[in-house]
């Protein structure tokens, strides 16, 4: 029996895929469930398994776009399952004696001890030139470099000196060319400005000291920074609900739930998975999910449903060294906090200068539903709790808060 293999429906509005990657070949046994292929759709790469087991006919290339419902391979459930010792033996190929190059008869060199030596005259025009005598070739008796060589000598602007100069060219995967879209899309149809401040994490610094192994022991998970950014966005948005918006064409439309989707960077690009109702969520809450989502988006497992709706996105650009950033909407969301890496800078606290570790924060918006005294005041409160986390994120009682 030929079983016809079509391409499943990834999730919804989505109509087509690409293929990514065939994992077996054309003639292959292959056994149900196994991972034939990897599909890219505009939102996720996923595994394509197998429906039945029997050797498999290729219907589709990589780089192919195939609709959804289209068939992309057959297979031949009649086929018998080829014993280990059935495979082709491969052919040998026979060892080829090793060429002896010839050793080619040194060429007679006349350069002396004045091959490339500067006369006094040569040397100061050549460092006035900023050149170095190496560069020039001398014209004088036995290849001295003479005032006039210096004199006619042209510094290098750059001219190829005959290193690697190759190009090379690589398809972007639909998931990449669907996200520079949505880049494009949001720099075209919001009206974005960012915003900026700076975070002293000292406070929070002290309670990851103090409670982090105990934490990690307790819950099986880290105490990081994004269960107190996560709770912080989500009480500046109980305060400035009009950052928890979208447009939605001459509405405005507002949410009374918080989903954060959190930026993480896959095998594939980035990927933006969704803590659904983090305002139900405690700090043990977040990071299990903020654990389990990167898990997934890490090993290519994340799912189409993951990744959609979301209502406020956190960037944390970070873990990879950025000092400040702009971050871009997330259409069609209206806000997105950037996260920046955490460098201990000199700051004034009671007229004294002392250091703390600093991150500078950026918070991007729809201007077109976001004013100015909205945003500024929503960067204000997100700071005041990571300040103070413990009276306005764990209601001073960190331990309760903490779950130990």
């Amino acid at each position: 029996m030929i079983l016809e293999m079509k391409v499943p429906s990834p999730g919804e509005s989505i109509t087509e895929v690409e293929i990514a990657e065939w994992l077996v070949q054309d003639g292959d046994y292959v056994e149900k469930d196994q991972a034939i292929a990897e599909v890219d759709s505009d939102k996720a790469t996923l595994e394509l398994p197998a429906e039945a087991s029997g050797v498999i006919t290729l219907k589709a290339e990589e780089g192919d776009a195939v609709a959804v419902g289209q068939v992309v391979c057959l297979i031949d459930t009649s086929a018998a399952k080829p014993e280990a010792g059935d495979a082709p033996a491969k052919t040998e190929k026979k060892e080829e004696a090793p060429k002896v190059e010839q050793a080619k008869p040194a060429a007679t060199e006349s350069k002396t001890y004045a091959t490339g030596t500067a006369s006094p005259a040569a040397k100061k025009i050549l460092a006035e030139k900023g050149m170095d005598a190496s560069a020039v070739s001398g014209t004088g008796k036995d290849g001295r470099i003479t005032k006039e060589d210096a004199v006619k000598a042209v510094p290098s602007m750059g001219t190829p000196t005959g290193g690697n100069r190759g190009t090379s060219k690589s398809k972007m995967s639909m998931l990449r060319r669907k996200v520079a879209e949505r880049l494009v899309e949001a720099k075209n149809t919001t009206a974005m400005l960012t915003t900026f401040n700076e975070v002293d994490m000292s406070p929070i610094f002290a309670l990851r000291k103090e409670y982090k192994e105990t934490f990690k022991a307790k819950h099986g998970v880290s105490l990081g920074f994004m269960s107190f950014f996560t709770l912080a966005v989500v009480r500046a948005l109980k305060l400035y609900p009009a950052v928890n918006s979208m447009i939605d064409g001459k509405e405005m439309l507002s949410y009374d739930f918080v989903d954060v989707s959190i930026a993480v960077s896959g095998p594939k690009g980035l990927m933006v998975p969704v803590i659904r109702n983090a305002e139900n969520l405690s700090f043990r809450g977040v990071e299990s999910e903020v654990k389990r989502l990167a898990l997934r988006a890490r090993d290519g497992k994340i799912t189409v449903d993951e990744m959609t709706g979301g209502t406020f996105t956190i960037s944390n650009g970070g873990v990879f060294g950025s000092m400040l950033s702009t971050p871009i909407i997330n259409p069609p969301q209206s806000g997105i906090l950037g996260m920046h890496n955490i460098v201990e800078r000199p700051v004034a606290v009671d007229g004294q200068v002392v250091i703390r570790p600093i991150m500078y924060v950026a918070l991007s918006y729809d201007h077109r539903i976001i004013d100015g005294k909205e945003s500024v005041g929503f960067l204000v409160a997100v700071k005041e709790a990571l300040e103070n986390p413990t009276e306005l994120l764990m209601d001073n009682n960190i331990k309760k808060a903490l779950e130990l």
